[in-house]
């Protein structure tokens, strides 16, 4: 089978190899629960030598495994399905842009939706990555030394995304019988020069090699990389996984909405027109629990964030308001028309796909006998209820929602509490329009110069 010479080169710098061959295992029938995969190799590539690197889509263990998934035929409820079985697979979630999702799962592998896909599969399932697929690599490594006498390597794959890149690329999440990673640090190039991080993914590279010829479309889920000579180390694809104490960006999408992060806020703007579009109850509620983070004084909770869910609702009462607020304009002296004008932009409060109202509720504050005293006290919570709103714009932001904060409740705080049967206690901290924004971003803004606003002394 093999007419050209094949490299023996060690694995001390596996580049360097005189010649590699990618080789596809064809005539491999469609695997199903049960079935002895090594077996099927052996049938269909009897020619395989020492050294080979066997090379296996993660999707043949997953379906021998049983860990397909039956799936509705109706489109939307498939998409709810395995947006349910993301959510499960995960361990973290570490971004999320609308319907997008990145996980780290129990392999520690992080990539999107968890490894969960409805491709090579019948239309009526989704698959789910295998649960060991080093565990995997070993005993199919093992059982083929059985069967054909031969000493090879095994990777297990699937297809990635990459940080900062577009396409995808296929990447080994099992591997037995060969060194994973080769570090090059401490080593000299050519020109002399000391080579200090230098760490190359062996395992990973030979998975997008192979899938040169494995492909997506024709039915080859398993090739062969010949020409190198890897000396079994004992590692395995878990060692391709990053410490997450050595992970840039180990805190994931939760803890970094939480924080406030700065690309969030340089994105928050205030957005007037919205797209007739839902907003997701969950994106919401998360936002609402980073922003509960802010700081409070005394150890209390002293922001309230009321959902106003019921349109008839919200209308009732920004009717109300609205109305208080002509009176109030009237009684300034403004014109009918000036009035009428000034009210009307309170028409975004209307318009908004969701509305939410915060709250100042200074329970636990400490009373003084003296204004002085008192009247910083109660500054001191409004402060903590500005920070829970900014906080909440930034992450809405970071939920890739757009908003906008009015402040039309401030003025009329008895209305706003008769119309929604609240206590005398909660202290009305404007309104928050939400929803995606009509027209795209222009993306985030960059700091402000440094001028009056900041005072060094």
């Amino acid at each position: 089978m093999n007419e050209h010479p094949v490299s023996e080169q060690p694995v001390s710098d596996h580049a360097a190899a005189a010649e590699l061959r990618l080789l596809p295992v064809r005539g491999l029938a469609e695997f199903g629960p049960g079935d002895d995969l090594a077996a099927a190799v052996a049938d269909a590539a009897p020619w395989l030598v020492d050294d080979d690197v066997l090379v296996v889509t993660s999707k043949v263990l997953s379906k021998i495994e049983g860990r397909t998934v039956p799936a509705p035929a109706d489109p939307d409820e498939r998409a709810k399905l395995r947006a349910e079985l993301v959510e499960q697979e995960a361990v973290q979630v570490v971004a999320r842009r609308g319907d997008a999702v990145i996980t780290r799962n129990e392999l520690g592998v992080v990539q999107a939706a968890s490894g969960v896909d409805a491709s090579n599969v019948p239309t009526d399932r989704v698959a789910l990555l295998p649960r060991d697929p080093d565990g995997a690599a070993r005993r199919l490594r093992d059982r083929l030394g059985e069967l054909l006498g031969v000493r090879v390597a095994v990777v297990v794959t699937d297809t990635m995304g990459r940080a900062w890149r577009n396409g995808q690329t296929d990447a080994a999440i099992g591997a037995a019988g060969l060194p994973v990673l080769h570090g090059y640090a401490g080593s000299t190039d050519e020109q002399g020069n000391e080579l200090v991080v230098t760490e190359v993914a062996i395992a990973d590279e030979l998975a997008a090699a192979a899938d040169l010829v494995k492909g997506k479309l024709h039915g080859v889920p398993v090739g062969v990389v010949r020409g190198l000579a890897l000396e079994d180390d004992g590692s395995t694809a878990r060692d391709l996984v990053r410490p997450e104490e050595k992970d840039m960006f180990r805190l994931g999408v939760d803890q970094a909405r939480a924080l406030g992060h700065r690309e969030a806020v340089l994105l928050r703007r205030s957005v007037r027109s919205f797209a007739d579009e839902p907003v997701d109850p969950d994106a919401l509620r998360r936002a609402v629990g980073a922003a509960l983070t802010a700081p409070a004084p005394h150890h209390t909770k002293p922001v309230r964030f009321v959902w106003l869910r019921d349109r008839a609702v919200r209308a009732k009462l920004l009717d109300a308001m609205r109305t208080a607020w002509l009176e109030d304009l009237r009684a300034d002296g403004r014109s009918e028309h000036a009035a009428q004008r000034r009210v009307g932009r309170g028409d975004l409060l209307y318009e908004a796909p969701e509305l939410v109202l915060p709250f100042l509720v200074a329970d636990g504050a400490h009373h003084y006998p003296d204004e002085r005293r008192s009247g910083a006290e109660h500054r001191m919570f409004t402060v903590a209820a500005g920070a829970a709103v900014q906080g909440l714009l930034v992450s809405l932001a970071a939920e890739d929602l757009g908003s906008c904060w009015v402040s039309s409740t401030l003025f009329c705080p008895e209305v706003v509490r008769s119309e929604l049967d609240l206590p005398e206690s909660w202290e009305p901290m404007g309104a928050v329009a939400v929803g995606r924004a009509a027209e795209p971003s222009p993306g985030p803004r960059p700091p402000r110069e440094l001028d009056d606003q900041w005072v060094e002394l």
